[in-house]
């Protein structure tokens, strides 16, 4: 909608649950508007006062927030629909103009356990790196000798894949991620691939491999292709299940003939 006035208020819709089994309900503030305000900072805002428009004194509300620069991910929630980074969503841009007034509606992610408000509990995307083995092993005093020459393309690829910071958008934009699947998701499976690539890391890629063939696996992952449009890092989480989906197949083969 365009807006028909100059802008002068910001009206915040939050989904409020104070907790897990307690009854959802909206809450409405408004505050003065500012140039470049981020929603975490119109949060804040409504902490120092938390009165409703209707006048009512409520307690503020929950959220998560810790590097405001989008490289820690703990601020995921759904603005005005739309999955993303709440630090780097600036009013302006996100909110929708009505007269003088912007509205922009907060809701919790829909795809993790609720805690309260707008924080929602995101182990499963922990245990989930846990499932495909996301790290180098480095444990021991064992010697691995020199690593070999890494491929420049290679190299840029992997760094691509490390941005991953484990928000949580794609796993709510995906429509496979749901109670009856259980898909472990795009950022699981791009870590996955992140380290079989690494000279060290892929002394567990047999591993990675085989558990990536059951049905939390690559097969669970149906080409939506909703996860690589809402990733706020631009990780090329497509390619990465593609490249996968040949690595398991490859794999596959070669157990079934006999291979190593």
């Amino acid at each position: 909608m365009t807006a028909t006035a100059t802008p002068t208020k910001i009206r915040i819709r939050v989904l409020r649950q104070s907790e897990p089994n307690a009854a959802k309900h909206w809450d409405e503030f408004e505050i003065p508007f500012r140039e470049k305000l981020n929603v975490i900072s119109a949060l804040m805002e409504i902490r120092k006062t938390p009165v409703t428009v209707s006048g009512q004194t409520v307690h503020p509300p929950a959220w998560e927030a810790a590097c405001l620069e989008e490289v820690c991910g703990s601020c995921t929630m759904n603005i005005n629909g739309r999955i993303r980074q709440a630090c780097t969503a600036l009013v302006e841009e996100v909110g929708e103009a009505n007269g003088d007034t912007y509205e922009v509606a907060l809701e919790p992610m829909k795809k993790f356990p609720l805690i309260r408000d707008l924080i929602v509990d995101r182990s499963k995307m922990f245990d989930n790196l846990k499932k495909v083995k996301a790290w180098v092993p480095i444990d021991g005093s064992f010697d691995l000798g020199m690593a070999e020459p890494q491929d420049d393309g290679v190299r840029h690829f992997r760094y691509a894949l490390s941005r991953c910071m484990s928000c949580g958008c794609c796993l709510e934009a995906c429509p496979q991620i749901n109670e009856k699947s259980a898909f472990v998701g795009p950022a699981a499976m791009a870590q996955a691939l992140l380290f079989n690539r690494h000279p060290v890391g892929k002394t567990l890629q047999n591993d990675r491999l085989d558990f990536l063939t059951t049905e939390e696996g690559i097969t669970g992952c149906g080409n939506a292709q909703n996860c690589v449009k809402v990733c706020p890092k631009s990780v090329p989480l497509t390619r990465a299940i593609a490249e996968l989906n040949r690595d398991t197949t490859v794999y596959k083969l070669k157990r079934w003939f006999g291979g190593s």
